[in-house]
């Protein structure tokens, strides 16, 4: 496979404002209301999408509102909640295994640190991230499949994981990075897809090291 070239400093500048431009106001398509909610909705949306997820929710969250509830939940019976989501067996586990620790080291509310977060079943630097930069605006950089691939696709990095890929963005971004996550979301969820990317309406078009893979 051909290596992408990299891209330079002030085309990394000039793609960092053409999406906060277009991306102003981005946040999650997850619905939740309280942090909470969140915390489950993003680790129920790995692998999954958020579409689906919020399927899946509103009976969840009726059935088990809080972590108490949640914590003394019957794993079949969350299972049975959430099968039409992937790894659900194991999401159900940790749902329960997270809820158990908020209960028992946290006094039954969510920390709002990510050192924190990350000390839960099923929660990783990723998931940790998301939350923090949804619920506080955190300067932090989450790379999901959709991140990556708009990353490499633009040059911004050549890494071979997510997590050194956010380094990558963080490095070179700098500021507004919970801003950028969501806008390379949404901009990998519905302009530059994995498979027919929308290339010929494209405003990263000029920046896109791929172009000629699709042959625009």
């Amino acid at each position: 496979m051909t290596k992408i070239k990299k891209a330079t400093k002030k085309e990394a500048e000039e793609i960092k404002a053409l999406f906060l431009k277009y991306y102003p106001n981005s946040v999650t398509e997850l619905n939740y209301r309280n942090l909470y909610e969140l915390l489950v909705s993003v680790m129920l949306s790995a692998q999954c999408t958020d579409k689906r997820v919020n399927i899946i929710t509103p009976a969840l969250f009726e059935a088990y509102p809080d972590p108490v509830s949640l914590a003394n939940a019957d794993p079949d019976d969350v299972k049975l909640r959430i099968n039409t989501c992937s790894f659900f067996n194991n999401k159900a586990e940790n749902l329960i295994k997270m809820a158990k620790s908020i209960v028992k080291n946290y006094d039954g509310k969510v920390p709002l640190e990510r050192n924190e977060l990350v000390k839960l079943a099923g929660v990783g630097q990723k998931t940790a991230n998301v939350v923090m930069i949804e619920y506080a605006g955190a300067n932090l950089m989450a790379v999901d499949t959709h991140v990556f691939r708009v990353a490499h696709r633009l040059g911004l990095s050549q890494a071979k994981t997510a997590l050194k890929t956010e380094e990558d963005l963080s490095k070179i971004f700098k500021t507004d990075l919970h801003r950028l996550h969501q806008a390379m979301v949404l901009f990998g969820r519905y302009k530059c897809k994995a498979l027919k990317p929308e290339c010929e309406t494209c405003f990263m078009l000029p920046y896109c090291k791929s172009k000629e893979t699709f042959k625009v």
